[in-house]
């Protein structure tokens, strides 16, 4: 199983998993389509069965998948689940299970540093910060300051605490009148 710490760019295998783990990293969140399952870190491992072994179809390999929502009861996870098994399908792997794992919660420290600028780009503000759910510890932010992705002020303002989606936050900015979601660090 290639489970995601594993894979520090100096040490990532180049077994038939490294091969499954980048099929299964191109499927993009249907949600935010610039960005994908890798990109969140909502992919937590992969693994791959033998011809022979438990799951095959007509001697073909089977594979795991394990993912992580969001948050519980993540709309979104029904659409991956079904974008899995048809990129698979299509890659020559019959046979895919995929698993969704609770525990540990997902969170926003889990996301790519590619995946936070593809954000920016998109025109939504990454989270900044850290979570507190990994264990880390220090000062608690009293306030928040999120930077526009279009100007990159600093003169940001909350308009709601749920966005398009409820890992989102509808923000305005004060300097160039824009309003843009923010990924909120959770």
């Amino acid at each position: 199983m290639i489970a995601v710490d594993a894979l520090s760019p100096t040490s990532r295998p180049t077994t038939a998993q490294q091969a499954v783990w980048d099929i299964a990293a191109r499927v993009c969140d249907p949600e935010i389509p610039v960005l994908t399952i890798a990109d969140l870190g909502i992919l937590r491992a992969v693994e791959v069965y033998d011809a022979g072994g438990p799951g095959a179809i007509a001697g073909k390999p089977s594979v795991r998948i394990t993912i992580t929502p969001t948050y519980s009861g993540c709309p979104a996870m029904d659409a991956i689940r079904d974008d899995l098994a048809t990129v698979f399908a299509a890659e020559g792997y019959p046979q895919v299970e995929v698993l969704t794992v609770l525990a540990p919660a997902w969170t926003t420290d889990w996301m790519s540093a590619e995946g936070r600028t593809k954000l920016e780009q998109y025109g939504i503000a990454a989270p900044s910060g850290h979570s507190t759910a990994g264990g880390h510890s220090g000062p608690v932010r009293l306030a928040l300051q999120v930077k526009c992705p279009q100007c990159s002020s600093l003169n940001t303002k909350e308009l709601t605490r749920f966005g398009s989606t409820s890992c989102k936050a509808l923000y305005v900015c004060q300097d160039c009148k824009e309003p843009f979601d923010y990924f909120k660090v959770l």
